[in-house]
């Protein structure tokens, strides 16, 4: 019997969704599920495509239905399960075998699982994939981690099944052990922030104009025709504009305000923290979603304080304007914040990110696909490229146009009581980033006073201290 090109165990929503995208592209493919009858039913699915599948009862006929050196994906959920089906496949698979975890894992325990396999004679990949159940049947932005060599043996089917932007594959390797993993992290974290930026926008023209779901749905609708086309945007539009079978409401006016998460978002927080790099409006999502889960507490402190937004008067088409392009910006700062994070890790862990590359595949197969990663990866590309996105001259040229709207709507929604955590963390990011002289000078008087820590002079090289006297703490 002909070899499979690579195996997959896991037939999950995403397991099945992927296998089905590899064999439709022409690779035959072993697939194992712990529970044979998912199996069964997987390979009864598959319709024309069964031609291109092996069903394997074991793990031993999963290793002998694959063609060395064999690749096999794991879909199983994050963090001891993997540990567990890297354990058990250890004791089947044979030297230069390659493991690939393609969940959402902590790119820490994608470096710990390539360093404890290194010895074994088996290499190991994480492999972020994105772009949800659709993207895994038809076509995922993947971001691998792990050896060239291993990247080779793969790139074929990879590339094949992921999505295309003008013809060229959304999949690439990225750098050693845990980049992938990493970089898909930081993608969560700016989808978070879209999100939120999103979410707030909708909270404006809902409350503060009080604009119905189907209206908004419309003003959605055409942003995503022009700057802000993205796939985030397209499906608010649709989102807003859906009906509940059951009652006949919008769809988004039965949903309870609660939202959850996953663990990426926090990820990208913590890393972006670890490393000294601010990545505030992806903490103000994250918040924001901590938030949301508290309902009782907030409806008892509406309660207390009162609730509700003040309406917002003005002319409405320079009110929906200035919305439209302080989205825009918000955007541009989570993107900016997204990249720094991903370039000071490159550098903490020797990776040497491509950014240009990375731009390039989230144009699309992604959540965060938009038009303006098609500059993104120009903007990193250009010889000189700037170290921060806000400083690249294509987009100097977009945020000057874009900051001022930003700071208006943040003021507004700020005087109607409309809370805009993340837009607000951009402004304030924009804004902090582009002055040549903060406020940090004082924290450091405070910080020699109260510890000694000692502080620079503009006027001179050195550490020093001020003239406190005996009220300091010492």
């Amino acid at each position: 019997m002909e070899k499979a090109e690579i195996g997959l165990i896991g037939l999950g929503t995403m397991g099945s969704n992927l296998a089905l995208n590899i064999a439709e592209k022409g690779h035959r493919i072993a697939v194992f599920n712990r529970t044979a009858a998912r199996t069964d039913a997987f390979v009864e699915n598959a319709g024309a495509l069964r031609d291109r599948v092996v069903p394997c009862y074991s793990l031993e006929e999963l290793a002998a239905a694959i063609r060395p050196p064999r690749p096999i994906i794991i879909m199983v959920l994050a963090g001891k399960p993997v540990d567990e089906q890297i354990a058990a496949l250890r004791g089947v698979l044979s030297a230069n075998d390659i493991v690939i975890d393609a969940g959402n894992a902590n790119f820490r325990d994608t470096m710990r699982r390539f360093s404890e396999l290194t010895d074994s004679g088996l290499t190991f990949i994480g492999m972020g994939v994105s772009g949800g159940e659709e993207g895994a049947r038809h076509g995922p932005s993947i971001m691998v981690g792990g050896t060239e060599e291993s990247w080779k043996r793969v790139e074929k089917v990879l590339t094949a099944i992921s999505a295309k932007f003008k013809g060229e594959p959304c999949a690439a390797w990225l750098g050693t052990d845990g980049a992938g993993h990493f970089v898909k992290t930081i993608h969560n974290g700016i989808e978070y922030a879209d999100m939120q930026m999103i979410a707030e926008i909708y909270g404006i023209l809902r409350d503060g104009l009080g604009t119905g779901p189907k209206e908004i749905a419309e003003v959605f609708s055409q942003w995503n025709t022009g700057r802000l086309n993205s796939y985030l945007i397209e499906i608010t539009a649709k989102v807003l504009a859906a009906d509940d079978p059951k009652t006949g409401k919008p769809v988004v006016d039965i949903i309870l305000d609660r939202a959850g998460q996953k663990g990426t978002g926090k990820w990208s927080v913590i890393e972006a923290q670890q490393l000294g790099i601010p990545a505030t409006a992806i903490e103000a999502a994250v918040a924001a979603r901590v938030l949301s889960s508290i309902k009782d507490e907030r409806l008892a402190a509406e309660k207390v304080y009162g609730g509700g937004v003040s309406k917002i008067s003005g002319d409405r088409d320079a009110l929906l304007g200035d919305l439209e392009l302080a989205l825009f910006a918000g955007k541009i700062a989570a993107y900016a914040q997204g990249f720094a994070v991903m370039s000071g890790a490159s550098k903490e862990f020797n990776w040497n990110l491509p950014m240009p590359v990375i731009a390039k595949i989230w144009r699309a197969g992604c959540i965060i696909r938009s038009q303006l990663l098609d500059t993104m990866a120009e903007a990193f590309g250009a010889s000189g490229a700037a170290t921060n996105l806000l400083m690249a001259p294509a987009f100097v040229s977009l945020m000057q146009e874009a900051h001022p709207s930003l700071r208006r709507v943040v003021a507004r929604a700020a005087e109607a009581g409309s809370p805009v955590p993340a837009l607000s963390s951009a402004l304030a990011y924009f804004d902090s980033y582009r002055q040549g002289r903060g406020t940090s000078n004082l924290i450091q008087a405070q910080r020699d006073f109260f510890g000694a820590h000692g502080f620079e002079r503009i006027d001179g090289q050195g550490a020093f201290h001020g003239p406190w006297g005996s009220g300091a703490a010492g």
